[in-house]
């Protein structure tokens, strides 16, 4: 299987290209988003993708849309044959693209952490506190948080994803829309937790993008994704390590083993670290496609 890592659909209108996600404009109303099999970690592409992880992040993406049904999200049409010309031409697309509604995005990524790993174990380390929010003294790396926390971040100028304090986001954003964000970041993470827990599997932390919609706040771009989530096997969870997961965490640390510095073009992954990827991924797919239909 090749991954397919670049699209190109003749006579349609590319808004543009992200980590993972090519835009194609349909009208003033409505895109059409195809999620490629490009791979990514600390904010740098990789040359080589992961083949069929565009159509596994899609899948269960739609999956999660279908069954969050205390808020809307952006999904107009998942079938790729209902697709209007050229987009329904194109085979490439089944089970990979979605026409989605047009959204005022808001500039913040929204986290909810139930657990501290990752840049939130970073920060606690050098500060007691995550995003403003201090924590108990003595967490061990992986352990559980009394209550699971909202932490919005955005981009700093360089790329990089940039912890703020909640403070911060009701500046910009006012408080009435920043408590109501805040109020459903948590509750999809509350949703996922309670279905992943029937097939064994811990949600660590997850990050949701929202957009405006006629006034009103709605779920867009992905979500509860290995890519925008960290999932953990819960009978091999012990804190204090990094546990096993089905995520591109398994990446970060094999580049944590390597002498790539970062910030320098990313080299190319190793065909075992592809194809072991992609099996964490589908592993993944398939255990939620155990709870949810």
């Amino acid at each position: 299987m090749k991954a397919l890592t670049q699209t190109n659909i003749l006579g349609a209108k590319k808004l543009f290209s992200g980590k993972v996600r090519d835009v194609y404009e349909l009208d003033d109303e409505h895109l059409l988003i195809v999620s490629t099999d490009r791979i990514s970690a600390f904010d740098h592409i990789f040359p080589n993708g992961i083949p069929g992880k565009g159509e596994i992040l899609n899948t269960i993406s739609n999956l999660w849309f279908k069954n969050i049904g205390f808020m809307r999200n952006h999904i107009v049409e998942t079938d790729y044959r209902k697709f209007p010309k050229p987009f329904c031409d194109h085979d490439e697309l089944k089970d990979r693209a979605v026409i989605t509604r047009r959204a005022k995005k808001i500039e913040f990524e929204c986290i909810a952490r139930g657990y501290i790993i990752g840049t939130g174990w970073n920060d606690y380390q050098k500060t007691g506190a995550i995003c403003g929010i201090t924590l108990p003294a003595g967490l061990k790396l992986a352990d559980r948080l009394e209550k699971p926390i909202f932490t919005p971040s955005t981009k700093a100028d360089e790329g990089h994803d940039e912890n703020i304090a909640f403070e911060h986001m009701q500046k910009e954003l006012g408080k009435e829309l920043s408590d109501k964000i805040s109020e459903m970041t948590l509750k999809v993470f509350s949703f996922a937790g309670e279905v992943l827990d029937k097939c064994n599997i811990i949600i660590a932390d997850t990050k949701l993008e929202f957009g405006i919609v006629k006034d009103e706040l709605i779920l867009i771009d992905e979500v509860l994704t290995p890519d925008s989530s960290r999932f953990w096997e819960k009978e091999k969870y012990t804190p204090g390590v990094s546990p096993l997961s089905f995520d591109k965490q398994y990446i970060r640390d094999y580049l944590n083993t390597t002498t790539w510095d970062k910030n320098s073009p990313a080299p190319a992954l190793p065909e075992e670290v592809v194809e072991k990827t992609r099996e964490k991924y589908l592993e993944i797919l398939n255990r939620i496609k155990t709870v949810l239909n």
